[in-house]
């Protein structure tokens, strides 16, 4: 279901390689990190549907990357990064509502 250390062979894989979720979704983790629309800040306590401060210095990351373990591709896993910050196992999503 994901790119990440032990399969990836160190490089990134194009999106669909890999089985969807539950959703139908590809590659929400593994391959690169995801640059989330959310400035990471600490959880305030129990949260289900959590959106984080309206300003910040960091931009919140999810779903691993190809050069790391299994833990970090938990949902509930983040990180963050410098919104200037330009990497290689970095990117991000489109989207659209229909």
């Amino acid at each position: 279901m994901a790119w990440y250390v032990p399969n990836s062979e160190y490089v990134t894989h194009d999106v669909g390689g890999k089985l969807p979720n539950a959703l139908g979704i590809y590659d929400m983790s593994g391959n690169v990190w995801e640059w989330c629309r959310d400035w990471y800040a600490s959880y305030p306590g129990t949260s289900t549907d959590y959106k984080g401060p309206a300003s910040g210095s960091y931009r919140m990351v999810r779903g691993g990357s190809h050069l790391y373990d299994a833990y970090v591709l938990q949902s509930g896993y983040r990180n963050y990064n410098y919104p200037s910050y330009v990497i290689f196992i970095m990117g991000f999503r489109l989207a659209r509502t229909q």
